[in-house]
């Protein structure tokens, strides 16, 4: 029912910084969840954090303190901000909303090329 777009991927020199957007197409009463995810080909995709419709967030440890997830509940817009970036940061980044009573949606992916 409820679509979600990345956007904001692009080029970034090592060392620099990023910030992704995910936006779902609609607003949700009910509370929900949206994560990022990334993916790079021949690699496994790699679950980063999530964020509740109340700004509770959860980080993997190999992201803390690099990347801050946020959210505008207004907007029903997540962001990602991605610092200290490196060459193996490169990767589609992803979105996933989880809804209601188990709904879940993906997002097409934004892709990061972090590179001199």
């Amino acid at each position: 029912q409820v679509r979600v777009v990345e956007s904001g991927g692009g080029l970034v020199r090592p060392g620099g910084s990023l910030k992704l957007s995910c936006a779902a197409s609609e607003r949700i009463s009910t509370f929900y969840v949206m994560s990022w995810y990334r993916q790079t080909p021949g690699k496994e995709r790699e679950m980063l954090g999530s964020i509740s419709r109340f700004g509770s967030v959860q980080y993997q440890e190999s992201v803390k303190g690099r990347f801050t997830i946020s959210i505008e509940h207004t907007k029903m817009t997540t962001f990602l901000e991605m610092a200290s970036l490196t060459p193996e940061d490169t990767a589609v980044y992803y979105c996933r909303l989880k809804y209601g009573l188990g709904s879940e949606s993906w997002g097409q992916g934004t892709q990061v090329n972090v590179s001199s």
